[in-house]
């Protein structure tokens, strides 16, 4: 007796494979259909075609026009357009319903109990339903179409919540090595005018105040209280320190700064103070969170101090600006 050799063996392995992979086709192939097949229609299936690419026009349509956002009428071509596609699907639905779809009478009752044989009687009956189409792979195609243009039509307005692909906005603040900081009068800090147990908001020189990430806290602390981590070593000038004024939590301004007069009697450390939810931060330790809702930190700024005394910033903050509900990002803010 021969030896089989390894190729052959494989071929007859993948062979048999193969074969167990696909029984419903074979099935398909030695058994006569359950249902006859109906004479086929294909005035119907143009039909149906034909509104299915209507209903894709019309969701393609509403993108288009959302997305111009100054055409006359906008809201009532809006609405047009998209209950357009909606009835052009439903119209496409029934037509292949009542043209399309080989419908079965049973007169016998059902049995009072289901068997294995029936349920599979029942899935050939569902399956050879579609066996008079003529033109099943491009309906099958239109109604990919017109359903996908619809669901992006659905979600098209999701779009006007913010950036879709430059989310750089995020990210950008006014500040950049050298920017002078100043009052709400446009008037520079002095470092020698910023004093312990008082709370000052800066503003970057010659930049929109309104910007999100404009405005800064400053607090000045005993340098030996200082307790900053490695990555923000050098950010304090001369025990001053710099902080977003936007909560992290949501949004809210940071307007308190909460210094024991009485450190025997009111212990714990300076702390930077959200009226909104009581977040609070700690200043010495680069904006930790001390209490409250807050999620991450306050952002820091670094700060140097110029030949004339004036504070600058040294660079950008350590984290995005902002609530940690759009803020909390991979990257940080723009260099």
């Amino acid at each position: 007796m021969a030896r089989a050799r390894p190729k052959d063996v494989l071929v007859a392995a993948l062979t048999l494979l193969a074969a167990r992979l696909q029984p419903g086709r074979r099935r398909r192939r030695m058994r006569e259909l359950t249902v006859p097949a109906g004479p086929p229609s294909p005035g119907a299936e143009l039909l149906v075609l034909g509104l299915l690419a209507a209903a894709t026009i019309c969701a393609v349509a509403f993108i288009v026009v959302y997305a111009l956002d100054r055409l006359p009428g906008q809201t009532q071509l809006l609405g047009l357009s998209i209950g357009l596609a909606f009835l052009c699907i439903a119209a496409a639905f029934v037509v292949a319903a009542k043209r399309l779809v080989v419908s079965e009478q049973n007169e016998d009752d059902y049995p009072a109990e289901e068997h294995p044989e029936e349920q599979e009687t029942i899935g050939e009956v569902v399956e050879d339903s579609g066996s008079r189409l003529t033109r099943k792979r491009l309906l099958t195609l239109g109604a990919a179409a017109a359903g996908g243009s619809l669901g992006l039509a659905l979600i098209t307005p999701a779009v006007s919540l913010g950036p879709v692909f430059d989310t750089s906005s995020f990210y950008g603040t006014p500040w950049r090595r050298g920017r002078r900081l100043v009052d709400e009068n446009g008037r520079p800090y002095h470092a020698s005018e910023i004093e312990e147990s008082a709370l000052y908001t800066a503003f970057p020189q010659g930049a929109d105040r309104e910007e999100l990430g404009s405005s800064v806290v400053l607090v000045r602390l005993p340098p030996a209280a200082l307790d900053l981590p490695h990555a923000n070593a050098g950010y304090a000038a001369d025990g001053i320190v710099a902080y977003s004024k936007i909560c992290t939590h949501a949004g809210c301004a940071i307007s308190l700064y909460r210094t024991p007069l009485f450190p025997p009697a009111s212990p714990g450390p300076p702390a930077l103070v959200c009226p909104c939810h009581y977040s609070t931060f700690d200043p010495a330790t680069a904006g930790t969170v001390l209490f409250g809702p807050a999620g991450r930190k306050l952002p820091m700024l670094p700060l140097l101090i110029d030949g004339r005394g004036d504070l600058r910033a040294a660079g950008n903050f350590d984290e995005p600006v902002g609530p940690s509900w759009w803020g909390v990002r991979l990257r940080g803010p723009n260099p």
